[in-house]
């Protein structure tokens, strides 16, 4: 990685938090998150007039708000490659147009995403590149998408997608509930209200039961 320690160390704090941090490449006992140091580190952000539409983001950042960001930023990213193939390739056409629908939403919500990592100071290089992360759509997820076909097709990507779903709103709770910035925080709570509704959605679709268990 090419970024400050603290950068990646804050992205993985959250899952540190969740008992999420012992996967692939990510163990929290090398890159535990060191909050004090964070916590200043963070950019404040001057306080905006009462009445804009920025009077939202006046939080200092966390390392919750870190981590959340820099998290959720790359998993919907990857997602979003995987929902491009499956709106193309799916055999049956309701999962296709799921996928559109949910890469909509998905690339409606990175229009926030990057916009926040900004107004934080943070960069838009993705911390967690190379790592398995839980509920992240992998390299291997799409190489193994791509030579699938049909049901099979359909079948992978209900599996990784219904994760990836779960996974986000699971780290999204936590930013609503321990996140110190505003804006940040109302962003989780809009995203976790479109997970709950597309993971209800997911397993009514034809082949959810055969993919999902």
């Amino acid at each position: 990685m090419n970024l400050p320690p603290l950068h990646r160390a804050a992205a993985l704090g959250l899952l540190a938090a969740l008992g999420l941090g012992g996967v692939a490449g990510c163990s929290p006992a090398d890159s535990a998150p060191r909050t004090a140091e964070v916590r200043k580190s963070a950019p404040d952000v001057s306080p905006a007039p009462s009445g804009t539409a920025s009077a939202t983001s006046t939080s200092t950042s966390t390392s919750t708000d870190i981590g959340w960001v820099q998290l959720m930023t790359p998993m919907n990213q990857q997602a979003v490659k995987l929902l491009t193939l499956a709106a193309e390739r799916a055999a049956e056409p309701r999962v296709r147009a799921f996928a559109v629908r949910l890469r909509t939403g998905h690339e409606a919500e990175l229009n926030r995403l990057r916009p926040l990592l900004t107004r934080m100071g943070l960069p838009l290089t993705d911390v967690h590149a190379g790592h398995d992360m839980p509920g992240m759509v992998t390299e291997q997820d799409m190489e193994a998408a791509h030579a699938a076909e049909g049901p099979a097709l359909d079948r992978l990507v209900l599996a990784r997608i219904r994760d990836h779903l779960r996974q986000s709103a699971q780290v999204s709770r936590s930013e609503i509930t321990a996140g110190g910035r505003a804006d940040a925080r109302e962003l989780a709570r809009a995203l976790v209200a479109a997970r709950e509704g597309f993971l209800a959605e997911l397993e009514r679709l034809p082949g959810a039961v055969r993919a999902l268990g």
